[in-house]
């Protein structure tokens, strides 16, 4: 168990000795600090998000179309047995009955839908749980006002009915919207736990036929897009969804693969020719349309010669050039400790929220002010501040030091300094960054800043105290 973990069931264990109703609320959010984080995957419609929750899940897609709920939020969780249930406005959970192969009926309607709860016994989701949402800015403002009752407006009603997402992912194309970079701020996360994916990278520029590879074509955009956005995410990673989803959820064939192989020295105007065939019995033509639909036009022009060796080499290809494995990557290491250090700065702002609910107050204010002090959840203040600043003044000065020292591993990466950097450079350097935050709060700043810098002060003073410990030890 994690230091920040370990201080959190500490706090939960002594909140819960205050009272019997205190006990009740700490076993509530235990079972939150418990869970895998959840990540949300939101977008605008037809922007792919389906397609790349079913190649993170790797569930035959026949399990997951099971349950096609497109106009209402799906949480998919790891466990056992698979099943599924309907939680309603009024908190009430009906079980759902799903089978495979066919579309389960909703027990209710969907307008009486908080969302709906799917367990699934698939080891890819065990380390994270996905949240699927209904697409942004849709031909309805239903499916829109649906997410965000469960994700934003949720979080202040009954925890029964609402979705606590510890982290975003956020598909778009080429360039984000207004509305939807709001939609994210209005998530409530930091750019440390938002993650940005440029969809259909197979697709990108001029696509597969043209004199670039889009692939490459879009790694570059998503290196620009990183960079404009920094203040929106943490990273931008481009993903070819097609090949994502087939290949993670065991489509390929060896049909499908003798059937690209056999098109190997086919021009690419003949297989455009294939493609367009009007023919009514055309078996190039079927073919070639099987393969589109598994792979996209970029599989079909580009993994002929990749096909000759079979059903397990041509997933390989469709796998690496697809990005999931990088984005997977990134979502159970950095990216997934953003996400649980978001959630205990959630957990913090629960536990001081019951001082003004609940009885005994004053010792609840001063488990928070215990908790604000010990070093072991110094991140999740600082992501809080990281958050709070961010609302009030994106351009403040602050924020990049605070990205720092949340994201750094080391004392010298926490202060920016090279890693060969001595104990005693250490504690110099520390020592100007608490004279410099100490400077800073002199200044006009917002209360956000105000209070980020307080956190700042006692971030580095513990940078100086670790550095001492380790200068006397030799």
């Amino acid at each position: 168990m994690d230091a920040m973990s370990t201080a959190l069931y500490q706090a939960l264990d002594y909140l819960g000795s205050l009272s019997p109703e205190l006990h009740q609320e700490s076993l509530r959010i235990r079972s939150t600090l418990e869970a895998p984080p959840r990540i949300v995957v939101v977008g605008r419609l037809k922007s792919g998000k389906s397609t790349l929750v079913n190649a993170l899940i790797g569930a035959p897609v026949a399990e997951t179309a099971a349950l096609e709920a497109t106009n209402v939020v799906t949480v998919f969780q790891y466990g056992a047995p698979d099943r599924a249930e309907a939680i309603l406005l009024d908190g009430q959970r009906l079980p759902i009955n799903i089978q495979r192969g066919q579309v389960a009926e909703l027990p209710a309607p969907v307008e009486k839908i908080s969302y709906i709860h799917r367990w699934m016994p698939t080891a890819s989701i065990r380390d994270f749980s996905l949240i699927d949402t209904p697409g942004l800015a849709t031909l309805t403002v239903e499916n829109e006002e649906r997410t965000r009752r469960i994700l934003i407006d949720g979080f202040e009603q009954t925890k029964a009915m609402s979705v606590d997402a510890d982290a975003a992912v956020f598909l778009f194309d080429a360039t984000p919207r207004m509305d939807e970079v709001k939609f994210l701020k209005d998530l409530g996360f930091t750019s440390l736990n938002t993650l940005g994916v440029l969809s259909r990278a197979d697709s990108f520029g001029e696509g597969a036929l043209g004199e670039r590879d889009p692939l490459e074509h879009a790694y570059e955009h998503s290196q620009t897009l990183a960079a404009q956005l920094r203040g929106s995410v943490l990273t931008v990673i481009p993903v070819a969804g097609l090949l994502a989803e087939t290949s993670h959820t065991g489509a390929i064939t060896e049909y499908d693969a003798r059937g690209l192989a056999h098109l190997a020295n086919a021009t690419e105007f003949d297989l455009i020719k294939m493609i367009s065939s009007d023919a009514e019995e055309d078996l190039q033509r079927d073919s070639c349309q099987r393969i589109v639909r598994l792979i996209g036009e970029y599989g079909l022009f580009r993994a002929r010669n990749v096909a000759r060796r079979g059903a397990s080499e041509l997933n390989e290809w469709a796998t690496a050039k697809s990005g999931v494995p990088q984005l997977r990557n990134l979502l159970v290491t950095r990216f997934g400790e953003f996400a649980t250090t978001h959630r205990a700065g959630r957990i913090v702002s629960e536990i001081e929220g019951l001082a003004f609910k609940m009885q005994p107050k004053d010792l609840i204010l001063n488990l928070v002010s215990t908790m604000r002090t010990d070093p072991r959840l110094i991140n999740a203040f600082l992501l809080l501040d990281l958050k709070a600043v961010q609302e009030a003044n994106p351009r403040a000065l602050i924020i990049d030091e605070i990205k720092q020292l949340i994201i750094g591993y080391t004392l010298q990466e926490k202060l920016g300094l090279a890693q060969q950097a001595s104990m005693q450079e250490v504690m110099g350097a520390a020592q100007q960054k608490m004279q410099w935050a100490h400077n800073e709060s002199l200044s006009a700043l917002t209360a956000a800043e105000d209070a980020a810098l307080v956190t700042l002060g006692r971030a580095y003073s513990e940078l100086m105290r670790v550095a001492q410990y380790y200068s006397q030890q030799g």
